[in-house]
């Protein structure tokens, strides 16, 4: 019950990463809310924690749009009255070098995976400063530390989601605001299976391959990153403040031999 009464708002709540989190933290005792740009998986998330006697709540969330990101936060409060957390989760994929990356597809990482992270914060924020209390967990990603080729548009966004993390912290640890990010390294989700069985000839192969980047030797599992977002979003982690945590299986501070 280590979120008992809290009421936590996740974006991109739908499948992977944000799934996993919703269910670990209903499973804590938290009231989730659903935000989620696709209806039907976002209502799936809420069905699956219902059916095991938690509570959540679906709520249309398109984090690039100001009107939309708004509804999210206001819908909230009219609901249940507070934010306790709000994971800003919601991202995509970018490939590609630089030069070979069309405006229109860099505008829409950059929409996605920092305006996703502006918006709702900028709308959750205020009714955090009232109460004076609240738990802000951004995802970055371990490529905001490292250089990896084909990764041009996706890095650019993940390291400045860092970099906002720490300047948010700076700005309202005085009402009692924490904002840390989690740097995950490559995660086996449902978008990775699907990257890889429709981009190689050989998905097992490029699979291999993935799993050596780690010292772990694997791959991680969207459960791990919903582990250590529920230690952001817990009193345990009263005392981090402006912090990335690496979720990455040895990806930065290690090297295959």
């Amino acid at each position: 019950m280590r979120l008992l009464d809290k009421v936590c708002i996740i974006t991109g709540a739908g499948s992977g990463i944000g799934q996993s989190t919703a269910l670990l933290f209903a499973s804590e005792k938290a009231t989730v809310v659903v935000g989620d740009i696709d209806r039907e998986k976002g209502e799936e998330t809420v069905r699956l924690i219902t059916a095991e006697g938690g509570s959540a709540v679906y709520v249309h969330a398109d984090v690039t749009n100001p009107e939309s990101a708004k509804a999210l936060i206001d819908e909230t409060i009219r609901l249940y009255g507070r934010i306790d957390v709000l994971f800003n989760n919601a991202g995509i994929s970018g490939v590609g070098r630089l030069h070979e990356i069309e405006p229109d597809v860099w505008d829409r990482v950059m929409n996605v995976n920092i305006k996703g992270v502006y918006l709702p914060s900028k709308y959750a924020i205020p009714h955090m400063m009232e109460r004076m209390a609240g738990s802000i967990i951004n995802m970055s990603s371990c490529i905001a530390e490292i250089g990896l080729a084909l990764r041009a548009s996706y890095a650019a966004t993940k390291g400045a989601v860092l970099a906002l993390t720490k300047s948010m912290q700076v700005d309202y640890a005085p009402y009692n605001i924490r904002v840390n990010a989690l740097l995950p390294g490559t995660i086996l989700t449902p978008f990775v299976e699907n990257y890889l069985k429709t981009s190689y000839d050989d998905p097992e192969k490029a699979y291999e391959s993935l799993k050596k980047r780690q010292l772990s030797g694997d791959l991680g599992r969207p459960d791990d990153v919903a582990k250590a977002a529920l230690f952001l979003a817990s009193d345990e982690s009263k005392f981090m403040m402006g912090s990335p945590l690496y979720i990455d299986g040895g990806v930065v501070f290690g090297k295959n031999a």
